[in-house]
């Protein structure tokens, strides 16, 4: 574990934390924060902003991550220098299945490696897989809080604004994948190759039958179907998280 601040995220091992929650937006580090008890902000580099707090009794480090991949594995790669053993991304998503609708969350069981910064560590037939045991912790709770929930494949990718979107929604559709983010793959491919337990929380804010680069406008605007509880929705998801690594801590 290294002592000195990492480069980007600006924290260092002296935190003492096993376990980190990673939106992609730091405005939902603030909504974090509200849930945890005596939260400390710590540091906002670029796009990784962090607050540490407890959560049950167990210390939890919330920090953004930024948007896709590349960003993604350089927190990452610098939460494990720190002494992180656990990462929950907790995220948004597009649903591409007709019964996983607005507000819903995918609990990620693979990915689809569609991404370039999982490619550039290690061969694309290297799978992308979420930690078996958070895994069916996030399951078991789900059920027992009775939140609507998925399990299944997602795919990451880099792009929205391609001439092929509409093309690859409806190919990887076809094909059994659930959801679509930008962030699942690195998190699942980088995290194992560090030895990191790893799992992704998606709370799905573009419904099936919505054109994504216009849903994710309406979600960004408040405006909308998009407006409609997803402020309650990611507040959910961050305590649903918490309470997953709480749970883990308590079965290790």
């Amino acid at each position: 574990m290294e002592q000195t601040l990492q480069a980007h995220i600006q924290l260092s091992a002296d935190l003492d934390v096993k376990y980190a929650l990673l939106p992609g937006d730091p405005a939902r580090v603030e909504r974090a924060k509200l849930l945890l008890e005596d939260a400390v902000d710590l540091a906002f580099n670029r796009e990784y902003k962090s607050v540490l707090g407890t959560y049950q009794g167990m210390k939890v480090l919330v920090i953004s991550s930024g948007i896709g991949g590349p960003s993604t594995a350089i927190a990452i790669e610098e939460l494990a220098r720190i002494g992180i053993e656990g990462i929950i991304r907790i995220g948004s998503c597009g649903s591409l299945h007709p019964a996983v609708h607005l507000g819903d969350v995918i609990i990620a069981t693979a990915a689809v490696r569609d991404d370039g910064a999982s490619k550039a560590y290690v061969d694309s037939v290297y799978p992308a897989v979420a930690d078996l045991d958070l895994l069916m912790h996030l399951r078991a709770i789900a059920e027992t809080e009775r939140i609507p929930h998925r399990l299944g494949i997602v795919r990451s990718h880099d792009s929205f604004y391609t001439a092929r979107e509409a093309q690859l929604t409806a190919y990887w559709s076809g094909n059994g994948i659930i959801g679509s983010d930008m962030e699942t793959a690195t998190l699942f491919v980088v995290g194992a190759l560090r030895g990191l337990k790893t799992a992704s929380l998606l709370n799905v804010v573009v419904g099936p039958d919505e054109g994504m680069e216009e849903g994710v406008r309406q979600f960004v605007s408040g405006s909308g179907d998009q407006a409609r509880g997803t402020e309650s929705d990611q507040t959910g998801i961050i305590r649903f998280s918490c309470v997953a690594s709480g749970k883990r801590r308590k079965m290790k």
